[in-house]
């Protein structure tokens, strides 16, 4: 096929590693991490496996800004219908400078940003993130209107629980 590449792959063998295979960018080339007894075939094998996770995982933080505004006139229709205009940001964008929370809202502007590291997680957790921040146009503070209304999502609770999962796995403090 013309115009695609194939990246510059370098294997790196560990004797201390028995059975998992990770994968990861490092600029232009793929740094594929295996089991130093893997033979020749398997190595080959289980690179291109890892070629193709990367792509997929790639192809879905392709995700577009126009996506995210889709989906967020989905979510105020489905969950924040009743107050019109109020609930329709100017702008809704993924950003990339957001490390410490998960989304921000700023109501003056009407401006929404959700962090890149939201864009490979399950569609119900974007939803939340989104709507958590879309009910922000309506109810700037976290009081117990916002949450009424941040509650109308069916997975509300189970998208909190995700993201303090997420959070406390990587060690950091759960963004609100």
């Amino acid at each position: 096929m013309a115009g695609t590449r194939k990246p510059v792959v370098e294997v790196r063998r560990s004797q201390r590693r028995r059975r998992t295979v990770s994968a990861y960018r490092d600029g232009e080339r793929v740094v594929v991490l295996i089991p130093d007894q893997f033979s020749r075939a398997e190595e080959s094998e289980w690179v291109d496996r890892m070629l193709a996770r990367l792509a997929a995982r790639e192809g879905r933080l392709a995700r577009s800004d126009d996506e995210l505004v889709a989906r967020a006139n989905r979510l105020i229709d489905l969950y924040l219908g009743g107050y019109g205009a109020k609930a329709v940001p100017a702008s809704v964008r993924w950003v990339t400078n957001q490390n410490g929370r998960w989304g921000s809202c700023t109501p003056a502007d009407r401006s929404i940003r959700i962090s890149h590291r939201v864009q490979d997680m399950p569609d119900w957790v974007i939803d939340y993130v989104l709507l958590h921040e879309l009910t922000h146009l309506i109810v700037p503070s976290h009081n117990a209107r916002f949450w009424a209304l941040v509650g109308r999502y069916p997975k509300s609770e189970r998208a909190r629980g995700y993201l303090e999962g997420v959070a406390a796995a990587s060690c950091t403090p759960v963004p609100t």
